[in-house]
């Protein structure tokens, strides 16, 4: 990236994190993906319970490998043969975890985080239950406001998400949302955390570079 683009873009994240801190947030900027694991060691103990939810940031910048490193224990939902009751047992189980991790589908710069979910099941440990909510989230993932937090969904996450999963929806086809009405429609629920209680439960780690959709 041009230095000076990479500049602009440090400047974007410094004002996010200002405004999670306001919110009773915690917000890091990283240099490095290896820079996201070090912040990561340093907020959840070894031997942890740790989840994910689903995200492509986490598996872009090397989260999800450490994750199953043996460090934690780890309740893997992407876990290889596990069924549908497995899966369903590991989202229940997630609620008591440590850490949570997962990216967001728009962080606004007045520190706000905005996201979209298709069962459910990962806005809702954001929301409540674990102890920690670790949140890894590439410049890209930054918007001004809630307005264009909802129109990157439907320009990008949501058509992007729906491609990944194979759903026979109508933004796999166009590539926008269609506010389509169909059985494997994946946006249902959308959340909005504005601010915190507990300023030890989110944490946001950014990197100046593009992670996920």
């Amino acid at each position: 990236m041009d230095e000076n683009l990479k500049w602009i873009n440090s400047q974007k994240i410094m004002r996010t994190i200002e405004a999670l801190e306001k919110n009773n947030m915690n917000g890091y900027l990283v240099e490095t993906k290896e820079g996201i694991i070090d912040k990561i060691c340093e907020l959840v103990d070894e031997g942890s319970k740790v989840s994910c939810g689903g995200s492509m940031s986490l598996f872009e910048c090397g989260v999800i490998d450490h994750l199953r490193s043996n460090r934690y224990n780890f309740l893997d939902r992407y876990k290889e043969g596990l069924s549908k009751d497995e899966v369903k047992k590991v989202f229940r189980e997630s609620f008591f975890a440590d850490a949570y991790f997962t990216s967001s589908n728009a962080i606004t710069e007045d520190g706000k985080l905005y996201n979209v979910d298709g069962n459910g099941n990962r806005v809702a440990a954001m929301l409540y239950g674990p102890d920690k909510v670790i949140v890894i989230a590439g410049v890209n993932k930054i918007v001004k406001n809630i307005d264009e937090a909802i129109n990157r969904n439907k320009q990008i996450s949501g058509p992007a998400n729906a491609k990944r999963l194979n759903k026979l929806t109508p933004c796999t086809k166009v590539g926008y949302c269609m506010d389509c009405r169909g059985n494997d429609k994946i946006c249902r629920e959308f959340t909005v955390i504005s601010s915190q209680g507990n300023k030890d439960r989110i944490h946001v780690i950014f990197i100046n570079e593009d992670l996920g959709y």
